[in-house]
C-alpha cells in the first residue's frame, strides 16, 4: 500500500521483448509495459525486440545491467517450455541474487485468471549488478498482471511497509 508521506522516485527501466515473430508494429506486451511504467511515472530508458535466442537476450540484458543509469530491466517472452523458450536460462546466469518470491507470487496470482495453466510459466526475478530484472511471459495479459499486481507496487518508493525501490542504493553493498 502506497503512503503519501513519501515522494515518488522515478526509475529508469528498460524493456526487452524476446520473440522470433514480433515487430514494433505488433509488440503488444512490450508496448503495454512501456505505457504502464510511464503512466506510473518511471522513464523508459530503452526498448528493444530480440529473437528467441539465449545469447542475444543475455547480451542485451548484460549491456543494460552494465549501465549505471538503468535501475530495472523487464523482459517479456520466452518463459514457456517449448524449444525456443530460453529467456530464464539467458537471464538467470546473470543474477547475483534471485527473488524467488516473485515467480511464486506471480503464479499464485495467475491461477485466478488461467487456472492450473499457470504452472507453465517460468517467470522469475533477480538482481544483477545493482539492477532489478523481471522475466515475464509474452502474453500481454500476463504482463498486465505482473505489472499491475506486483511490479508497480514494488518499484514505488511510497509502498509500505517495504519495497524494492528503496533498496536500490544498497544493492551493491559489500
Amino acid at each position: 500500500m502506497a503512503s503519501s508521506k513519501r515522494e515518488f522516485i522515478p526509475l529508469n527501466i528498460c524493456v526487452l521483448t524476446a520473440s522470433d515473430t514480433r515487430s514494433e508494429k505488433d509488440d503488444k506486451s512490450g508496448k503495454l509495459l512501456v505505457k504502464r511504467l510511464e503512466n506510473a511515472g518511471h522513464q523508459c530508458q530503452d526498448k528493444i525486440i530480440v529473437p528467441d535466442d539465449i545469447y542475444q537476450i543475455r547480451a542485451a540484458v548484460a549491456c543494460w545491467i552494465a549501465d549505471q543509469d538503468v535501475n530495472v530491466v523487464i523482459t517479456t517472452g520466452g518463459t514457456g517450455v517449448t524449444g525456443r523458450d530460453g529467456t530464464p536460462e539467458a537471464v538467470s546466469v546473470l543474477f547475483d541474487k534471485q527473488l524467488d518470491g516473485f515467480g511464486e507470487l506471480f503464479r499464485t496470482i495467475s491461477v485466478e485468471d488461467i487456472g492450473t495453466s499457470s504452472l507453465q510459466s517460468r517467470a522469475l526475478a533477480g538482481v544483477a549488478n545493482g539492477t532489478y530484472i523481471f522475466v515475464l511471459p509474452g502474453s500481454s495479459n500476463a504482463c498486465a498482471t505482473a505489472w499491475d499486481k506486483i511490479i508497480q507496487h514494488q518499484l514505488d518508493y511510497r509502498t509500505r511497509p517495504c519495497n524494492l525501490a528503496e533498496l536500490i542504493p544498497r544493492l551493491k553493498e559489500t
